[in-house]
């Protein structure tokens, strides 16, 4: 729960300040980035559903891995920005641009074998190499991440747009 957690707060952050230096980006944009941010930890789900089951249910072959990719965000991020009523374009953006905040931060994390996902499929398999920074069950990560946010909601709020 903590790195899904440092994922939403890492999104807050760089869209926070995104909104400081671009003028027609409101909060309701910095929302849709942090929920894009969510999007590649959908792939949980396969911890309670079977890729089978999803497979019966779809008709098609299905791997529930996939939606952890630049691949399977672009498919997650089209569908969502259906919903939003207006402004179809933006919020396709800004879920991709949350769910590619989310794999280049995983992308910095320790794994056993020292390359990361294949997160840029299905334009590449290829597994980069890990600087290994920190383990993903680590506290202190959501402390350092949840402090920057912080100061960055102080300073957007006391600063930025005095409030």
């Amino acid at each position: 729960m903590a790195e899904l957690l440092s994922h939403v707060l890492i999104a807050y952050t760089i869209f926070t300040v995104a909104r400081w230096y671009v003028e027609w980006f409101t909060k309701r944009w910095v929302a849709m980035g942090m929920i894009g941010a969510l999007l590649p930890d959908l792939s949980r789900i396969g911890l309670f559903v079977t890729d089978a089951t999803i497979e019966t249910t779809l008709g098609v072959p299905f791997n529930i891995g996939a939606v952890h990719t630049l691949g399977g965000i672009s498919i997650l991020a089209a569908i969502g920005s259906l919903v939003v009523a207006d402004h179809h374009r933006t919020a396709f953006i800004l879920l991709v641009a949350g769910g590619i905040s989310h794999l280049l931060t995983d992308g910095l994390k320790i794994w056993a074998d020292g390359a990361a996902s294949a997160w840029l499929y299905p334009f590449s398999w290829y597994r980069h190499p890990t600087p290994g920074l920190y383990v993903s069950s680590d506290y202190r990560v959501l402390v350092v991440v949840g402090s920057i946010a912080l100061i960055v909601a102080l300073v957007d709020r006391r600063i930025i747009h005095q409030q």
